[in-house]
């Protein structure tokens, strides 16, 4: 079984752990069943990492009595719902943070999902929401950096914001790529009428993006600068890492807001330049047949004195001057460049 797999459902308690472990030295020593974690955390020499997914209250409720956590940070880890943040208790903090990933199927193109930490001295318990998947593989890569994960809790709050984090790039890049796409469509000449709507969804993709990604550049700079034992010493220069790749990923998508409203404006500006055209085509149209219809109009009033109806040469005249002046109007009309 994969360190990441879901355990069977036998029992409400567990139905919503994923994995719980005890780690001494970096590897990975027992399983600690949720009723066991009281015990297993005396052990002075071991941390424990427990992984939930939507956890009911009788988990959270055995969580909350095995490490003392805050009644409030247990509210909001059952509620969801959460803008990430930072919050610090007496001798633990809650962190929140939204994930975020490409669809496969459905109707969203980004799936986003919730993921809140409990971090004290010798555990730390990350509780998803949303997305069963957003953190398929962290644990396992964990484990194969004993030296690494040897740091503690702190160390696998950092390798689960980088992994997080850096889920957010692909995301980022899907976006340019479909903008770049829109942008080739908008330039081509060939305006459709779903290219505004692509537009307008990409843009609310690009602003759900950044409310996760925004508020975690100060969650990310408050651990940086941190002065608790609960983030040590030697762990504090990873989260600055990390902050550096939230700052990158915040400027791509301004970048992206800035060129999308752009597109959109641009988009908007071609389809009014063309419907301009169209109605220059239309009113040089008109002008060309007014001609020859106020000519007719006026030979059809049957009046009695009227020279001309009685000459030989009247009506190839008349037909003459019509299309002439049709061929005039036309061709200073395509020299305006309404044609």
């Amino acid at each position: 079984m994969s360190p990441e797999s879901t355990r069977p459902e036998s029992s409400p308690p567990q139905r919503c752990v994923i994995n719980s472990a005890a780690y001494h030295n970096g590897v990975r020593v027992a399983d600690v069943p949720i009723p066991d974690l009281g015990d297993a955390w005396t052990h002075s020499n071991r941390f424990i990492w427990v992984g939930l997914y939507e956890p009911n209250e009788q988990v959270l409720s055995h969580i909350q009595k095995a490490f003392g956590l805050h009644d409030l940070a247990i509210e909001d880890a059952h509620a969801a719902h959460q803008r990430p943040k930072l919050e610090v208790y007496d001798d633990s903090m809650f962190v929140v943070m939204r994930t975020a990933r490409l669809c496969e199927r459905g109707d969203h193109r980004i799936e986003f999902g919730e993921t809140h930490v409990f971090l004290g001295p010798r555990y730390i318990i990350t509780v998803r929401h949303g997305s069963l998947t957003s953190h398929v593989g962290l644990r396992a890569r964990c484990e194969s950096t004993p030296n690494l994960l040897a740091k503690g809790e702190g160390f696998v709050l950092h390798a689960l914001m980088d992994f997080i984090v850096d889920q957010y790039f692909p995301v980022v890049d899907a976006l340019e790529a479909e903008l770049e796409e829109l942008e080739d469509h908008i330039f081509s000449g060939q305006f459709v009428r779903s290219v505004t709507s692509r537009i307008y969804h990409l843009r609310r993709d690009l602003l759900a993006l950044k409310q996760a990604v925004t508020p975690l550049s100060d969650v990310s700079a408050h651990l940086t600068r941190m002065e608790s034992d609960l983030i040590p010493a030697d762990t504090r220069p990873y989260f600055q890492d990390v902050h550096d790749h939230v700052s990158r990923i915040a400027e791509l998508i301004d970048n992206l807001q800035q060129l999308s409203h752009t597109a959109l404006e641009s988009n908007l500006a071609l389809i009014s330049v063309a419907q301009n055209d169209d109605m220059k085509r239309l009113a040089g149209w008109a002008a060309i047949l007014a001609v020859p219809t106020m000519i007719a109009g006026l030979y059809g009033m049957n009046f009695k004195h009227m020279p001309e109806t009685e000459w030989t040469w009247g009506y190839p005249f008349i037909l003459s001057l019509m299309i002439l002046s049709c061929v005039l109007l036309y061709r200073w009309f395509r020299r305006l460049g309404w044609f």
